[in-house]
């Protein structure tokens, strides 16, 4: 059985004026892993790393990483982890190597180790070519690649990554995907993950735990949790906003229709057979005068996982916590 890298026990955490940033989080990570933890901005990933890294504390709860308590034995976690954050850490006037250099020094390496090890991430994130050029003259998909490098230049057994790829270009973020796959499997490293990004989480990460309003709400990895949604995802856009009593009404007594849910415009269920449902549902909407722009029918998405157990779509969970801003994003 594998051992966990990370195991998060019932943390909770609140900021001023009521804020509850995490009510009562737990979850584990198996070492060797890449993990990814998945939510809207504003459920508590961040605050979930500043207390893994011994950055915050819990009010109540218990973190361990590397089989160290995150607040007893604090210095012996900061020894064992990497950290990744939202903002770009190098220094812009001194060059990528010299980045990496620094890091490396500043957790003990010295010499020909130092050295060595500094051209070894250099190469391996596809940096060797640009040692030389200063940091803040980097592309963003580079910068984000020298903080990679200096977060792993020493070794860590667990690396945090705090949304690394905001912001990015899609194509530069399919890459960093392609560099982050290969760290697991090169380095042996644990990668806890955050993200906001659903397909990110779906293409990376062997398990995923969904986390809304500080707590986690189902974890498994991304097929095992979209295989638990039988049948297909069925949607229909109205031409206008529609009364969802009115809409349940309409398609009251349909066999295998279920999990309707009405937001605006938009109607989503779930059926068996989603081909075989649309004609019936269509007909119901037309007998009471609800006119439809269009349908569609697909299987279940992690979208649709992040419905099912919280009733709310995630792009408009995220739209609103990107909104809002705040502490516990």
């Amino acid at each position: 059985m594998a051992e966990m890298a990370i195991q998060v026990r019932d943390l909770v955490k609140s900021y001023p004026r009521g804020v509850r940033a995490l009510d009562g989080l737990s979850f584990v990570v198996p070492e060797g892993t890449l993990f990814g933890l998945l939510g809207p901005n504003g459920a508590g990933k961040s605050t979930a790393v500043r207390i893994l890294s011994t950055l915050a504390r819990a009010d109540s709860g218990q973190a361990l990483v590397a089989g160290y308590d995150v607040v007893r034995q604090a210095t012996e976690v900061r020894r064992r982890i990497g950290l990744v954050g939202q903002r770009l850490s190098a220094v812009p006037t001194a060059t990528v190597r010299e980045n990496v250099l620094l890091q490396g020094r500043m957790f003990g390496l010295k010499g020909r180790a130092l050295a060595t090890r500094t051209d070894e991430v250099l190469s391996m994130l596809a940096l060797s070519d640009v040692a030389g050029r200063q940091a803040g003259f980097c592309s963003g998909g580079m910068k984000r690649r020298v903080d990679i490098a200096m977060g792993i230049v020493h070794r860590p057994r667990v690396l945090y990554l705090d949304e690394p790829t905001t912001g990015l270009d899609p194509d530069i973020r399919v890459q960093l995907w392609s560099d982050l796959t290969a760290l697991v499997r090169q380095e042996g490293i644990t990668i806890l993950l955050t993200t906001h990004y659903l397909e990110e989480a779906d293409a990376l990460a062997n398990d995923i735990a969904i986390i809304d309003s500080g707590r986690i709400v189902t974890t498994g990895s991304p097929e095992t949790l979209k295989q638990k949604l039988r049948g297909d995802t069925l949607q229909v856009e109205f031409e206008s906003d529609q009364s969802e009593e009115a809409i349940r009404g309409a398609l009251a007594g349909l066999d295998g229709l279920d999990e309707i849910r009405v937001d605006g415009r938009r109607l989503h269920a779930r059926a068996p057979i989603g081909g075989a449902a649309v004609p019936v549902v269509l007909a119901r909407l037309g007998q009471e005068a609800m006119a439809v722009r269009s349908v569609s029918v697909s299987q279940p998405t992690l979208d649709d996982v992040y419905l099912a157990y919280t009733g709310r779509r995630f792009a408009t969970q995220a739209d609103a916590g990107a909104s809002a801003g705040g502490q516990s994003s």
